[in-house]
């Protein structure tokens, strides 16, 4: 297996055998924690809560969106620098020292580092695009207790400050520790980690690392990614105009548009599909799977021609839409309604958009591919030139499930479950259709015949698969005894019985040695935050890479005090 290498000897191979044994959550005592401590921690947050949110909005106010291509004062665009440097301002106003490394990434802790004996927290400033669909502002943070709703609150910004109050409550409160703690905070998780392929080939890195952008307890592996297009191998008609969909590869896109030149034919023959699928709306008449799969609530039936499936996601509570009239100068067309395809006809050409319901590309179940529903439209479309249509055929084939069945990648293993494959972002080049794919591939998948694969299925549909990156899957020792001992913990503070995991999702942990993420999602909201949940977002809307992203400050804090407590667990343990 092709893991991410671990820099320097694994020190606690060498714990004598009696260590080793009781570490883990089998050998440790379940009242091991120390509760008057907690007790203490507990109330310090309670005390820091309000600041911690207040510093908190301070970072979701930038829209720090990673834009590479920058010069050296700002590499991944003046917002993401700015919000850097908010970071190490709010750090020193904790009285901790800082450091900006190359305006990608900052620490906060110690001016004296020992990075032999350093645990280093890893966060994120940088946070995907806004997408569609918004009912708050995305940069101008809404409190309505216990949520926090702003894009970057729950990924990553609100975790990042979590970390440094944790740092300051350990430091306030006198807490003996063995090991030295920093933070270090990023400009570029989102988009692809330049910044900490910059960071590691410049500077040394902590003997063990923690990221706090995952889900509770210990997550000690993360799947591969491979981002790259399917390319057109010529240019679409003249008729295609525009097409356009998605924000960022790791998106599930909610929302795609094509541009289409008008003419008679065409308009007949978009009024056409919208008319027949509003007559076999209910009816699986395609065939389709019954598993869920893009395009909504079913998986869209190409080869039946007509059931283009899926629920309405927009603001409505379910009520069936009406047909509306668009008002063109002289002329007006009635359109009648579609979940999920509206149509808008000027003088001259057809706007057709898709919605979907978006989700974070590694966990899209649930979510609604806005490109896939674009795509199976388009290729219902009789007047489009012949070539065209087969190829919004193909393009709808290969995007309409996900887990890399299509284009012939399936896989899946004991240790990571199956392989994902989303498209998430659609566009033109040069007159070619490029359609981007973010793919999630289990731990023990052979990566050469993923992307002889991914190779192939291009040539069997008519396309040119184009590889972006190939970042390797990363793997912490499941034996390492951190793995039971924080697992525990978390069980015991919580109530709870997890088991560590492995997932799809990325985190910096695959670009460092002797790394693995450790919360601080997977907390239990209590029915009071379940009803204020309901009440204040729709479905779809509230999660990391959603509308609408928002943090449970309540969970926050008490995701915090787990992490506190982990620090005095690691006491005992050879990093």
């Amino acid at each position: 297996m092709d893991f991410v290498n671990l820099r320097g000897g694994p020190a606690w191979r060498d714990c004598p055998a009696m260590f080793l044994a009781s570490a883990g959550s089998r050998g440790r005592k379940e009242d091991d924690m120390d509760r008057e401590l907690y007790d203490k921690v507990s109330v310090w947050f309670e005390e820091h809560r309000e600041q911690m949110m207040k510093d908190i909005i301070r970072l979701v106010r930038i829209p720090s969106v990673s834009e590479p291509g920058g010069d050296s004062q700002a590499p991944f665009g003046r917002p993401c620098r700015e919000c850097l440097e908010e970071m190490l301002a709010i750090g020193r106003e904790h009285g901790l020292h800082t450091e900006n490394y190359g305006n990608q990434v900052g620490s906060i802790g110690e001016k004296e580092k020992n990075w032999e004996n350093m645990i280093g927290f890893w966060n994120h400033m940088d946070v995907v695009p806004i997408g569609n669909q918004w009912q708050y502002e995305p940069f101008e943070p809404t409190v309505e207790e216990p949520f926090l709703i702003g894009r970057g609150s729950q990924d990553n910004k609100g975790p990042a400050v979590g970390i440094l109050y944790m740092m300051e409550c350990l430091r306030e409160l006198k807490v003996p520790l063995k090991h030295q703690l920093c933070l270090f905070v990023g400009t570029d998780e989102e988009r692809g980690m330049g910044d900490l392929e910059y960071y590691t080939s410049h500077y040394p890195v902590p003997r063990m690392s923690m990221v706090a952008d995952s889900g509770f307890p210990v997550c000690y592996g993360e799947k591969g990614i491979v981002e790259g297009r399917m390319l057109g191998r010529e240019a679409v008609s003249g008729t295609v105009l525009e097409l356009a969909g998605g924000s960022a590869g790791n998106m599930i896109p909610d929302a795609a548009y094509a541009v289409l030149r008008r003419t008679e034919a065409l308009e007949k023959a978009v009024a056409d599909a919208l008319s027949v699928e509003q007559g076999n709306r209910g009816e699986n008449a395609g065939g389709a799977s019954e598993e869920k799969g893009a395009g909504g609530e079913h998986t869209c039936g190409l080869s039946g021609g007509q059931n283009i499936r899926g629920e309405n996601v927009g603001r409505s509570t379910g009520e069936r839409e009406t047909s509306e009239e668009h008002d063109h100068g002289a002329l007006k067309v009635e359109v009648p309604a579609y979940p999920g395809i509206r149509v808008q006809i000027d003088e001259n050409a057809i706007r057709i958009e898709a919605e979907g319901r978006s989700r974070h590309s590694a966990f899209p179940e649930g979510s609604v591919n806005a490109i896939h529903r674009l795509m199976a439209f388009l290729a219902e479309l009789d007047a489009l030139p012949p070539k065209d249509r087969e190829l919004f055929g193909r393009l709808a084939f290969l995007s309409e499930e996900y887990y890399g069945e299509h284009p012939g990648i399936a896989y899946a293993d004991e240790v990571s479950g199956r392989t994902t494959c989303a498209a998430t972002v659609l566009g033109m080049r040069e007159g070619r259709v490029s359609l981007q794919f973010n793919i999630r591939y289990a731990i023990t998948a052979p990566q050469q015949e993923l992307l002889q694969g991914l190779e192939r299925a291009g040539k069997e549909n008519g396309m040119i698969w184009e590889l972006e990156r190939n970042s390797g899957p990363n793997y912490f020792p499941r034996e390492h005894p951190a793995v039971d001992r924080l697992t525990a913990l978390y069980n015991e503070i919580t109530g709870s019985r997890k088991e560590s995991f492995v997932m799809g999702g990325g985190t910096y942990a695959r670009k460092l040695p002797n790394a693995f993420a450790y919360g601080v999602g997977g907390m239990q909201e209590s029915e009071e935050d379940k009803e204020v949940r309901r009440r204040l977002f729709l479905p779809g809307h509230g999660g990391a890479h959603e509308p609408d992203e928002g943090l449970n400050i309540r969970l926050l804090t008490e995701a915090m005090k787990i992490y506190a407590m982990a620090m005095v667990e690691l006491n005992d343990c050879v990093i």
